[in-house]
């Protein structure tokens, strides 16, 4: 009996060891993983460019690394203000209502908005969107700037509707299955969708260029301290361009 209490609290301190190695020291990231190349699933991984900075972040400030809180894009920023992520990296844009609630870092890369069509849409470019006469419904997903700029577009010309999606999958199967002419999305995710969805091509005119950040808590202004200088330190070095350029090599960039 004395030898299986003995085994039994063996095994209880091995278990509550690894579990303890396994919990760690790290920074919890929230975003959204269905933005490719940016943050997505290779398989049970979420993997990206977004992941790989924020890892590297928490890494050079000793941390041994992020873990990544998955949800809805429109939930991002409310998980940072409440405290259950230390920050965002989500293909985030610091627009003026985000930093009504968060902080931001300066930019680490930009991106271009445009849009998705089917081939052989009477939509040839952005300025086809908002001609006297026509009437297009706009694919978004709710809660990002793209959602921002196609409403403003709207209201100002009051031509066309926004159609807005938890996310860009659904936005991209809406338009495949014709309950939206056309999708506005950043650059880097549009490629992923027409590579991966036949008959769907991008529209050659941009519709807005924008530059995405790091958002962290207005309680929290010595982790934005920390994590902008760190970030600095990882574009001087030459890291961020090195992460960026594995999944956006540059020949496709252009």
């Amino acid at each position: 009996m004395k030898k299986f209490v003995a085994i039994l609290m063996a095994l209880m301190m091995i278990l509550s060891v690894s579990a303890f190695a396994e919990e760690g020291n790290y920074l919890i990231m929230a975003t959204e993983a269905q933005f490719p190349p940016y943050e997505f699933y290779d398989g049970e991984d979420i993997v990206g460019i977004d992941y790989e900075i924020a890892d590297a972040i928490a890494k050079k400030l000793g941390y041994d690394g992020v873990k990544v809180d998955d949800m809805l894009f429109d939930s991002i920023i409310p998980a940072v203000t409440e405290g259950k992520a230390d920050f965002a990296l989500a293909g985030l844009t610091a627009t003026a209502d985000r930093m009504n609630n968060v902080y931001f870092s300066f930019p680490y890369t930009t991106s271009t908005q445009v849009i998705i069509v089917k081939e052989g849409s009477p939509i040839t470019t952005v300025d086809d969107l908002f001609v006297e006469g026509n009437n297009y419904a706009i694919g978004v997903q709710l809660g990002t700037t793209g959602y921002l700029y196609a409403t403003w577009d709207i209201e100002e010309t009051g031509l066309g509707t926004v159609e807005s999606y938890t996310s860009y999958v659904d936005a991209v199967e809406a338009l495949k299955n014709d309950k939206v002419d056309c999708v506005l999305i950043d650059a880097a995710p549009a490629d992923a969708f027409v590579k991966d969805n036949e008959g769907l091509i991008i529209l050659e005119t941009e519709y807005v260029v924008e530059s995405y950040a790091i958002a962290v808590s207005q309680d929290n202004v010595e982790l934005l301290g920390k994590v902008s200088a760190a970030l600095q330190d990882l574009i001087a070095d030459g890291t961020v361009d090195a992460i960026i350029e594995k999944y956006i090599p540059a020949e496709d960039a252009e």
